[in-house]
């Protein structure tokens, strides 16, 4: 008795040429995907764990400048990034405001605004970057999901078209010819399904866990916007 498995491989060889190039297309999505899916995986999750230990360490810092050596240790935190994007380009704007103030205090509240402003334009330019990273090669498994069934189904559909084909030629249509050739047309649609079935469920999950990142952006963002207008208002009032 033959193995299923020799069944099934020597169903592969004796496919038609067509259907081996979808088989093969199909190949190609399959670990195209699974490799996306593995990366991404340990990319998200190594955001995510360095994101919450950033974000318990800032408020622990009692300096923002503490929090921004903190933050240079943690690379793979896109929260890390934002802030240390947002603090650069508060101290950068600080040090224009140190360089052309002369005493004259009807233009620190223009700098005040000018600062806030700066502040609020690097740290939104820092979480587009940080989103459009997180979600670098995940539309491929949507487009993975999305056509692979219908890949496999055109290379069933031309396996049964060839099979009937060939029984016109042959005059003869009993089961012991009609089966071969449908069962092999068939392995088309199976292996559109093992590409897509893994593919969506990666595409779901990761479109699921780049949300809740891209919330905890935002919501960092305001606490640091609210921290820098806080420290900019006591040093006008002092």
């Amino acid at each position: 008795m033959i193995p299923e498995s020799s069944g099934i491989f020597h169903m592969l060889i004796t496919a038609g040429p067509v259907v081996k190039m979808v088989l093969l297309l199909l190949f190609f999505f399959s670990v195209t995907s699974w490799a996306i899916i593995l990366i991404k995986y340990w990319y998200v999750r190594k955001a995510y764990k360095e994101s919450v230990d950033f974000i318990d360490l800032f408020w622990q810092c009692h300096t923002l400048s503490d929090a921004f050596f903190k933050a240079k240790a943690l690379r793979q935190s896109p929260v890390a990034r934002i802030f240390i994007s947002g603090y650069m380009e508060m101290k950068k704007s600080q040090g224009l405001k140190n360089a052309e103030e002369k005493g004259e205090n009807e233009k620190l509240a223009d700098f005040s605004f000018h600062i806030l402003g700066n502040v609020k334009r690097a740290l939104r330019r820092s979480i587009n970057l940080e989103i459009r990273r997180l979600g670098q090669l995940v539309p491929f498994l949507a487009t993975a999901g999305n056509t692979a069934p219908f890949i496999g189904l055109f290379g069933t559909v031309w396996g049964i078209m060839s099979t009937f084909h060939s029984i016109g030629l042959k005059g003869a249509a009993n089961l012991a010819v009609v089966a071969p050739g449908i069962s092999e047309a068939l392995i088309a649609t199976a292996a559109g399904l093992v590409v897509a079935i893994p593919s969506v469920i990666g595409y779901n999950y990761f479109t699921d866990r780049i949300k809740v990142l891209n919330s905890e952006l935002e919501n960092f963002s305001a606490d640091f916007l609210n921290i820098v207008e806080r420290d900019i208002l006591t040093n006008r009032e002092g």
